[in-house]
């Protein structure tokens, strides 16, 4: 599991739509076991990807479809276990209708948590072997950020590669490798915590680590 963090500004996102195949970089290019990663319009890199952005948009369908990416016909199955392993399948069956609740501009209205851990459970539909995960306890209470503990740790038991941003440190807390991103370039890349000793080291020297000083947790 990666973790990437970084000060406002510094490309984490940029980063995170160009490895799930959302954007085509300038230079360069993605690629995973040897096959490039080419840019999609509609979603994110396809069956083998997972992708959760920092604002979970939902559209309008219901709670399965938004789960299955609006396949008209979703695998309950599957949809049900990318729930479970999102912990988002209680909160799912609270809602009217469950399952079949209808969401998104013209549907009953969620709280930005509802959203999130809704599309958490998107970017889990399948199975992917890649999830990648833009900020994604943005939004989350307590419950949710446990949730998300237990599903990054699943992701590392099936084998998963998960790339995750963040600035609270117990989203990055199952991370075992970090990247710290600073106007758009690598400022420290290794195992975790000997990223977080030479941030340490730097802040003694009297150099600026802070990736988010006005967010309690923040990674200083």
């Amino acid at each position: 599991i990666l973790g990437i963090a970084g000060p406002s500004g510094s490309g984490k996102t940029c980063l995170t739509r160009v490895l799930a195949g959302l954007w085509r970089p300038v230079r360069g290019a993605v690629r995973v076991d040897g096959a490039e990663v080419r840019p999609f319009s509609d979603s994110a890199g396809g069956p083998g990807f997972g992708y959760l952005a920092q604002e979970a948009g939902l559209f309008s369908g219901s709670v399965a479809e938004n789960i299955a990416r609006m396949d008209p016909n979703p695998n309950m199955e599957a949809v049900m276990k990318a729930a479970k392993d999102a912990g988002v399948h209680d909160m799912i069956q609270r809602l009217e209708g469950g399952y079949n609740c209808q969401v998104g501009p013209a549907g009953t209205a969620l709280s930005g948590g509802q959203r999130q851990r809704i599309g958490l459970a998107r970017a889990l539909y399948g199975e992917p072997s890649i999830v990648i995960l833009d900020e994604p306890n943005a939004n989350l209470d307590q419950a949710g950020e446990a949730a998300l503990s237990q599903t990054l740790e699943r992701l590392r038991k099936r084998g998963a590669i998960a790339v995750i941003v963040a600035h609270r440190m117990q989203a990055l807390a199952a991370c075992n490798k970090l990247l710290i991103l600073e106007n758009g370039q690598q400022k420290h890349f290794g195992p975790r915590q000997d990223v977080i000793a030479q941030l340490r080291g730097a802040r003694s020297s009297g150099g600026v680590v802070a990736l988010h000083p006005h967010k309690q947790g923040a990674l200083t």
